[in-house]
């Protein structure tokens, strides 16, 4: 039983920080190597032609690799699932790029793209995410309800702001999260505030909000490992993405350094996962 950390590619847009040229495909693959990840997730949409290029370099820099999706239907999700089958991909997370008003309209895409998923041997877990399926949080709920089978990749970040939690955050809204962390079978790192989906965590008036998330992830991977087996891989995506996420100045430039509060999430994420592992540990496989 293990915590992989991975690197969003999108993350990588946009960087260095210092405002100079881009870093090339390959050296941003070399930096996340680098950095000690161990896999990166791609966007696999047919406008990013760079997601097939960059999963080829990954694999031969010993990365492993994820997709995000955005499928409309289930025959949408069946051509991307038809490229993937029998490929290294870690799991498929799809973001459900449709919006059903009730429950019951939304059930039949899920089960269809859990049988799809199934029929091409691959692992798919379905993101919680705005202007998705899973825009809101109490209908996420419903629909888990709803699909027993249906897993999720946890972004957090996106309930906070679509919810409005007030702080500090009430134990009624700490158990809809709680319900949240239940089905997650991986994780997007990111820090919200109430108002803003990804704030400067590394900044001091920040701290409360980098608690809050840190408090949840460490609920997360301790629900994961008592459910899960112990050959089992938790995949944790460090996604903090560019200026139309990050918060800008006048000047439109971000007011901090995404690569390097990247590295520090990893880090705190490692050290959340490492006082998991010295406190309960792995189930046995015997």
């Amino acid at each position: 039983m293990s915590l992989h950390v991975f690197q969003s590619f999108g993350a990588m847009r946009g960087l260095p920080f210092n405002g100079q040229a881009d870093w090339s495909l390959e050296e941003k693959l070399d930096r996340i190597v680098d950095a000690g990840f161990d896999g990166i997730e791609v966007a696999w949409t047919p406008t990013l032609p760079l997601g097939k290029e960059a999963i080829e370099l990954a694999g031969e820099r010993g990365l492993d690799w994820s997709i995000v999706c955005f499928p409309t239907s289930v025959d949408d999700f069946k051509q991307i699932a038809d490229v993937f089958a029998g490929t290294a991909a870690r799991h498929i997370n799809v973001q459900p790029n449709v919006r059903p008003p009730t429950v019951l309209e939304a059930v039949p895409y899920i089960l269809g793209w859990l049988d799809v998923a199934r029929d091409a041997g691959l692992t798919v877990y379905f993101e919680t995410h705005r202007d998705r399926m899973t825009t809101d949080l109490r209908y996420t709920l419903q629909l888990i309800d709803a699909v027993p089978s249906m897993q999720l990749v946890a972004d957090l970040s996106h309930f906070l702001v679509g919810q409005e939690f007030a702080w500090p955050v009430s134990e009624e809204n700490h158990a809809m999260i709680r319900r949240i962390l239940a089905r997650a079978s991986g994780f997007h790192g990111r820090v919200a505030s109430r108002e803003q989906v990804q704030i400067p965590f590394s900044f001091p008036q920040h701290k409360q909000w980098l608690d809050l998330f840190l408090g949840w992830w460490e609920e997360g991977f301790q629900g994961w490992r008592e459910r899960s087996p112990g050959a089992a891989d938790l995949i944790f995506v460090t996604e903090l993405l560019p200026e139309w996420y990050a918060i800008t100045g006048a000047d439109g430039r971000e007011l901090s350094d995404r690569w390097d509060e990247a590295l520090l999430m990893k880090r705190l994420v490692k050290e959340t996962w490492s006082r998991l592992e010295a406190r309960t540990p792995a189930p046995d496989t015997d």
